[in-house]
């Protein structure tokens, strides 16, 4: 709401109430660079393993405690990387990174920009 934005609002998956669609729609974006690119790092060099997940009844599988740890202290070292913003051309916290899209959505809907620079890491 900082920019004005509706996060329930999206324009890729379909409003429900309580749903942030506009945050789901913003995390595609980010989902190579950021999730999967952390996710797999922590699988090749072994911080994750097979033991620190259980099967639930129902189906779901379940972190536990220590490898949720791991998982939340690599985000945030991630999120403190720097980066060049390929459309800015700054360098950027990659923490930032999100609300630099939000920010860009925002004017780009307010007809300041002619069209959203989506962010695609090279």
């Amino acid at each position: 709401m900082i920019l004005g934005l509706d996060s329930c609002v999206g324009f890729l998956h379909r409003d429900r109430p309580g749903r942030p669609g506009l945050a789901l729609d913003m995390m595609e974006e980010f989902r190579p660079f950021l999730a999967d690119r952390l996710v797999l790092s922590l699988i090749n060099r072994e911080q994750v393993q097979k033991k620190g997940f259980t099967k639930s009844e129902s189906g779901a599988v379940l972190m536990d405690d220590e490898t949720r740890k791991t998982v939340l202290v690599a985000y945030q070292k991630r999120k403190q990387e720097e980066i060049m913003h390929p459309y800015l051309k700054e360098t950027v916290c990659i923490g930032l990174l999100f609300y630099i899209q939000a920010l860009l959505l925002a004017r780009y809907l307010r007809d300041d920009l002619d069209g959203y620079p989506v962010f695609i890491w090279k």
